[in-house]
């Protein structure tokens, strides 16, 4: 990712604290969408996009914590952590927390990702302060109970079940393990029913020291809101929670996902009575800082990314074989994933990935027509403009930018960089990524027999 020099300029502080640096990382048009990071003394990073016209403000904060930095034993602990963070303060109970969003008609929740987790709020941006103060509040000042972890572990519970009913989300599950094995990322956010009940009040309070320290965090903030004053305002937050600055911090862990990707040709079934089988084929992609990103982007939309895609048009629309079906592209620090998936009827599963697996070979060696690739570009830029129309999704790109690459990129560049991948560009990472032998991941009620066929669609 690449970003702009930024202006930076350090502030002496008249109490005699410790200095912090504010740097201007995208000017803005007339004070319009001025992006700034001020770095407190501690490490907490504050990254702020402003935008005077709405009446509205998301306040977020990112941790530097997934669930691929769980061990075995402590898988679904981050997601764990996440829910005990609502469940009460040295300052408020779980009920004041909800109840003071609540009742300035702000919405709030949280993520958790393989890599990041991230708690938020959204309020007018008069209630900012109050967002701001009831969000450092759950990050740096939560109990986590022995009362809160069991009864947060039966809600966690229902979590999984609701998942597991639901064989669309299960299958990109079964697809990491099919990919990544018994790792990190091959393992569920959620956890397992098994490991969520054996992890210990214990084990998660000391995952939450030493995940969340300032030097691992980053607040966000978007919308009619000021730098200088969300700076106070967390510096505040922060250093009445003793918070600012800690010792006891371990480094990020080093992320080479590349060594856990497994041999391709690899099938993983699940046999299950449903409707529909569910099926993932897909082989490793690309890494989050590749720069090959912005043409993988320009070919994955083209392949599945809309109603106009190749795989749409000969799946659906010339032989409805599916209602769903797209391809996608998951970024990780160090390595990533190309998939394309589809819900059909199980007996039509064969027919399905024999067009897919066309289809991506036709792409690998052929490329992309021209009007392919012009009609890419348009849609990947229509939609990322369109997805950054609301305070939230400001929020998080600057959020996720600041945490994941460590500077920022204007939406102005992001157009600029998606126009300029080239059909050599498309063509190249095509035969990069589309030409490895591919792996499969089926959900359905599948006999015996099918599994030998559905072993050789992907020799």
């Amino acid at each position: 990712m690449t970003s702009r020099s930024p202006r930076a300029t350090a502030r002496p502080s008249s109490e005699g604290r410790a200095v912090a640096r504010t740097q201007t990382l995208l000017p803005g048009k007339d004070g319009i969408g001025t992006v700034r990071r001020t770095t407190l003394p501690g490490g907490l990073r504050i990254v702020t996009e402003t935008l005077p016209s709405v009446r509205s403000a998301t306040f977020g904060i990112w941790a530097h914590v997934g669930s691929r930095d769980e061990t075995p034993a402590l898988n679904g602990a981050t997601h764990y952590l996440e829910h005990l963070l609502f469940k009460g303060t040295h300052k408020r109970s779980a009920l004041d927390i909800s109840a003071a969003i609540d009742a300035v008609g702000g919405e709030m929740n949280a993520f958790t990702a393989k890599e990041y987790t991230c708690y938020y709020a959204r309020v007018l941006d008069t209630d900012l302060p109050l967002a701001i103060d009831v969000v450092c509040d759950m990050l740096t000042g939560s109990l986590v109970l022995d009362e809160d972890v069991d009864a947060e572990r039966g809600v966690i519970l229902e979590e999984i079940a609701m998942t597991e009913d639901d064989p669309g989300d299960v299958v990109h599950e079964l697809f990491a393990q099919t990919m990544f094995g018994d790792t990190p990322l091959g393992r569920p956010v959620l956890g397992t029913v098994d490991t969520v009940n054996a992890l210990t009040r214990s084990q998660i309070a000391r995952f939450y020291k030493k995940h969340y320290d300032p030097t691992h965090l980053v607040v966000a903030a978007a919308g009619n809101v000021d730098h200088a004053t969300v700076v106070r305002q967390v510096r505040r937050a922060f250093e009445k929670a003793g918070a600012l600055t800690r010792t006891d911090a371990v480094p990020v862990a080093p992320r080479d996902g590349r060594r856990t990707l497994r041999a391709a040709g690899r099938v993983e079934l699940l046999n299950r009575r449903t409707e529909q089988a569910h099926v993932v084929l897909g082989m490793p992609g690309l890494a989050r800082t590749d720069e090959r990103r912005w043409a993988l982007g320009v070919l994955n939309t083209a392949l599945g990314g809309g109603m106009s895609s190749r795989l749409f048009q000969e799946v659906r629309e010339k032989r409805g074989l599916a209602y769903s079906v797209y391809s996608y592209t998951s970024g990780f620090a160090d390595c990533g994933l190309f998939g394309v998936y589809a819900g059909c009827r199980p007996g039509q599963v064969h027919d399905v990935l024999k067009i897919s697996r066309d289809e991506l070979h036709k792409v690998a060696s052929d490329g992309l027509t021209d009007e392919e690739i012009r009609r890419a570009v348009g849609q990947l830029s229509g939609s990322t403009v369109l997805g950054l129309e609301d305070t939230g999704a400001l929020m998080n790109r600057i959020g996720k930018s600041e945490l994941c690459w460590g500077n920022q990129m204007s939406v102005d560049d992001m157009l600029t960089r998606i126009a300029a991948v080239t059909p050599d560009e498309v063509r190249e990472v095509a035969r990069d990524v589309l030409e490895q032998r591919p792996s499969l991941a089926v959900i359905g009620p599948l006999k015996d027999k099918q599994a030998d066929r559905l072993q050789q669609a992907v020799s």
